[in-house]
Formats: C-alpha cells, structure tokens, sequence
C-alpha cells in the first residue's frame, strides 16, 4: 500500500493492495492516452502537435501505476510517488507553450531506482534502516535529468543493498519494498539489483527509467524483463548521490523498451563529474548517441561470438544461435568461436574488491548524506536489533564480511584490484577485442527467469556480462527472442568508451529482428 504520495512508503509483502494515491485530474485528461509501449519519439511528437501534453502524459502514468503496480497484476515496482509529479509536468508544458523545448526529454516522466538522491524523496536502498532518509539534495545525475526537462515521476524498489547483503538473497526483494514481480509471468523473477526499473518500464509504467549496476544489475534485469539496457563505461555517468557498492566497478544507466530510447536517455545521463575520480577519462567522450544510430550499422563489422558464456540452457542456445545469423544476415562479419584466455579466472579478486569497497563507498555516502545511520557498522548492528523486519529471509553475511576489511591503502586491497582489472580487462575482454579486431563481443545476457524463492533465493543458470562489468568497460543487451514467454537478451560488449558504437549496432540487431514483445501478465507457466 502506498499510503500518500508525500509520505515515506512502506509496501510490505502482505500490504501492496490498494491503489496509489495521485493528485486527480479530469477523466477527459487521460481517457485517450495510452501509455502502451509508448516511445519516447511518439511521445514528443504528439505533444509537439498539441495532441497531449506532460501532465496528461503524466496522469496516464500515474494511473496505470495505480492499475498495475497496486492494484491488479501487483508488480510493486514503484515504491514511492513523487508528490509534486503533476506540479512537474504543468511547469514543463507551461515552457512548451512559450517555445521553450528543452530537448528529447521535454515533459518525459522517468523512474528512478531507490538508491539514487532525489530531493525531497528516501533514497533507502530497500532498507527499513533508511525508510525516513530524504537527501537535501538531487544526484548529479537526477539534477541533469531535470534541467534536460524530465519528470521525476518517482522511485522504483530495487534487490536490498543492491543485492550486496547475502549470497541466499532473492533479487527484487527489499525489506521496504516488498518483492518486485516479473511482468511476463507475474511469479517469476525480476531479477536485480533494479528490478523495480526493469519490472515497471517492461510494463509502461513511465517512458524510460534509470538503473544501476556492479556486475549485471542493468543488463540481467533489462533482459529478463524485455528492455533494452545498458551499462556506461565507468565514469561516463556520475556516481555522485548514488548509494553505492564499488568505486571501481559501479555505473547507472539507462534502461528502455528501445534502443533509441536508451540512447536519448544516455545523451543527458553522460557527463564528466568533477567530482567523480573516475570522470577523467570521460572529458571529450560523451557524444549525441541518439543521432549515431543507423540501421545498416553493422555491416562490415567484426563481431565476435563468446561460446564460453552459453551451454547452461538449450532454449538460450537456439535463441542466440538465430540472433547470430540475423547478425550475418544484417552484414556483420561474424567471428565464430572466440574466447577469452583469463575466462572467470577474475571472480575471487572483484568479490574481495567489492567487499573493501562497499565498506569504504558505504560509510562515506552514509556520513555525507546525513543519514540515519552513519556507518556499515551501525546498519549491521540495526539489522540485528530489527531481524524480523529487516531479515525475515536472508541474513547479512557480506556486511560482516565487509566490516572485517581494512582501509583501502591495504596491499590485500590493492593487489585484488590491479589482478581483478588485468584478468577481465588488460589479459581477458580488451585483449581479445584487440588480438582479432573485433569491434564487439557478443553472448546471451542471461538465463530466463526462474521462479521467486524466498526460501533457496536466486537461481541464476548462466550471464555472459560479467566480464565487461569487472573490466569497467561498456555492454548493453536488446531482446533477441524468448522461451515459454521469457524474455531473453542479447549483450553486445566493447572497449571503454565505445557507448555510441555499441548502441548503433544495438539499434541495427534490434531494427532486423524486432524481438521485444509486451509482458502478457500470465499468472505462472503451467507443468
């Protein structure tokens, strides 16, 4: 239940049956405006023909939330409204009246996942502990996307800490949030950490949406959840207002039912942050991703085909077997096997990285953000003085094995970072890229969903993204078919800074095979 849109949201698992509260408008305001799959193009064409404005684009969102999140197939994927929506979106068409178009954006309502500031909203990471956190301020990110003319419509829920708490963790479950639910058949899994993005752009639940990931918290729930979605190299995108895991490793992103969408999206999430350490490298990189997209993009491309990130699912193969000759179909030259030397040799060094680094990343945002509770130290000591709230499944044995480590000027530290971006980087991905010319990787993204288990948590059969993920490197995934009505994807990985070229040869994959289809809702797949 989302008790009023100003107020901090608390939808437990047994308590998510009453529709959203919204400002209401006139039923004539929303009566014709169907959200379905609408675009982000179609969107701005009609409002620039006077068909539709933003705060009846808005309404029609806030509606269908009501309709589908709370209240029918129950997806809790959004976890709070922002009170001030409409407000939004009427300042936005007042612009509009007056010539003033900010750009592709304009009057463009956008979720956000929950661990990212937002004025005025909890920014929880999923967790009671930070269910009365209001940051005073917006994320660099969130700042950009206002001033580029978006509605912050809202948050959506997202895996607890980003799924960083335990190993027996169920993704899309938080213990502010509830269990997020996969819009295709409604009890499997969302997969995470932005499950709550992924589950409510899949259904139209807003235009486009923002995700963040560490290793596969865009991509695994943009494909299972029929999105397009797409992890910047690191440092792109800012990190500053975001909660975050690993200084080395994390991103946000854009997640989108089409590539174009997710390019229009990157154009204004794609800036050098001063105050980011890893922007440097991000000075000059940035570029109109929306204007480079061609449909004939991957003829005479090299394309690599990763075997070592398949044979965990024969419906997996099959499907990516056709997306391999609708690469060749569309004039890629397709190199067929290739294979990373160091494959997965990387997973003990980036797990000791993450584990130094949430510690170190966590206590500063906790203590710059002002809130509640200022140390990882102090959270998992609240967790245990509220286990039954906080922990009703899953325990936190990665805090405590986090709040074990040291500084980050340790050797043990150091060492795992150099060997984690050499073996996946240097020696793994950027060393096959180099070696046979290749201009992209691709592999499944992922298995389909499996069933929700609170009880065993996740069962993940097989991800081809991880190593562009630990590399710091770009990837994005696009539907490329599906099974029993999963959605399955497709991820085309490259060097750093290769966002524009990725996404053009995204666009042509997804322009020749036109894969995505809506979720259907089904209730669960019958024996």
């Amino acid at each position: 239940m989302r008790p009023a849109l100003a107020l901090p949201v608390l939808l437990l698992l047994a308590a998510c049956d009453q529709p959203a509260e919204a400002p209401a408008a006139p039923a004539a305001d929303v009566a014709t405006v169907d959200v379905v799959e609408l675009d982000m193009a179609e969107a701005s064409r009609r409002m620039a023909e006077g068909e539709l404005d933003s705060r009846q684009l808005t309404q029609a969102y806030l509606d269908r939330i009501a309709a589908i999140d709370d209240a029918g197939p129950r997806l809790n994927a959004v976890i709070e409204l922002a009170p001030d929506a409409l407000a939004q979106a009427e300042t936005l068409d007042a612009e509009r009246a007056a010539g003033q178009v900010r750009g592709p954006l304009h009057g463009i309502p956008v979720l956000i996942k929950d661990n990212i500031d937002v004025a005025g909203l909890v920014n929880s990471a999923g967790s009671l502990a930070l269910a009365e956190h209001r940051p005073a301020d917006d994320a660099f990110l969130v700042a950009r996307l206002r001033e580029a003319g978006a509605v912050i419509l809202g948050k959506t829920n997202l895996s607890e800490w980003a799924n960083f708490r335990s190993s027996r963790s169920t993704s899309g479950w938080s213990s502010r949030g509830g269990q997020t639910r996969n819009p295709y058949v409604l009890d499997r899994n969302p997969c995470g950490s932005s499950a709550g993005t992924g589950a409510a752009i899949a259904a139209s639940l807003a235009t486009v949406g923002v995700g963040t990931e560490t290793d596969g918290s865009i991509l695994c729930p943009s494909a299972v959840n029929g999105l397009v979605g797409l992890k910047p190299t690191v440092g792109l995108v800012s990190r500053d207002g975001i909660i975050p895991i690993s200084i080395s490793q994390d991103s946000a992103g854009p997640m989108a039912r089409t590539v174009a969408d997710a390019a229009a999206l990157l154009v204004v999430l794609a800036a050098a942050d001063p105050t980011d350490p890893a922007a440097a490298g991000a000075e000059g990189r940035t570029a109109d991703y929306l204007a480079g997209l061609d449909p004939k993009a991957l003829a005479g491309k090299r394309i690599g085909v990763l075997r070592q990130a398949m044979g965990y699912h024969p419906a997996v193969d099959a499907a990516t077997e056709r997306a391999i000759e609708a690469l060749r179909a569309a004039g890629a030259e397709v190199v067929d096997p290739v294979q990373i030397a160091t494959w997965r040799q990387w997973g003990g060094a980036e797990f000791e990285v993450l584990l130094y680094e949430f510690k170190d990343g966590l206590d500063t945002y906790l203590a710059d953000s002002g809130a509640p509770v200022a140390t990882l130290a102090a959270l998992v000591a609240w967790n245990r003085d509220n286990a039954d709230r906080a922990m009703p499944f899953f325990d936190q044995e990665l805090f405590e094995q986090a709040l074990a480590k040291g500084p980050l000027t340790e050797p043990a530290y150091l060492e795992a970072r150099a060997t984690a971006r050499r073996l996946a980087g240097e020696e793994g991905l950027l060393a096959l890229l180099r070696e046979k010319q290749l201009d992209a990787v691709v592999a499944p993204t992922t298995g389909p969903a499996w069933p929700t288990d609170p009880v065993l948590g996740d069962h993940f059969t097989g991800a081809g993204y991880g190593v562009a993920a630990v590399a710091g490197t770009p990837s994005i995934t696009v539907p490329m078919g599906e099974v029993q009505g999963l959605p399955l994807g497709l991820s085309f990985m490259g060097p750093a800074w290769s966002e524009a070229e990725l996404l053009a040869m995204a666009y042509a994959f997804e322009q020749a095979t036109r894969a995505r289809r809506p979720p259907a809702f089904t209730p669960t797949l019958a024996p």
